[in-house]
């Protein structure tokens, strides 16, 4: 009861203020990147290093920058097919939530 209170006051004062709501969307995109960057390191972590040490080996390298490009053009690949999808519904709309 007092959170939905909140959550809609909260909700009025971000509609009436274009500068925070603008804020606000940066900080959401700053997240957003965040969480991208996190998710990616995580995967090509596990999937290229076998065994840490001082030094990356060429072919530890190479495996990073492929998984790397592989991962951004997957997600890139994703985030176009779900706007194309959204624009022959015709409900797209510019943010997302997750």
């Amino acid at each position: 009861p007092c959170l939905t209170f909140i959550s809609i006051a909260l909700s009025l004062f971000v509609t009436t203020d274009p500068q925070l709501q603008q804020f606000i969307e940066i900080e959401s995109q700053k997240q957003r990147f965040q969480q991208l960057v996190h998710q990616m390191t995580e995967v090509c972590w596990e999937k290229c290093m076998d065994k840490p040490g001082p030094k990356l080996d060429s072919r530890t390298e190479v495996c990073f920058v492929n998984c790397v490009e592989r991962f951004i053009d997957t997600s890139q690949f994703i985030l176009n097919r779900l706007e194309q999808t959204q624009r022959s519904r015709g409900t797209f709309s510019e943010t997302m939530t997750d």
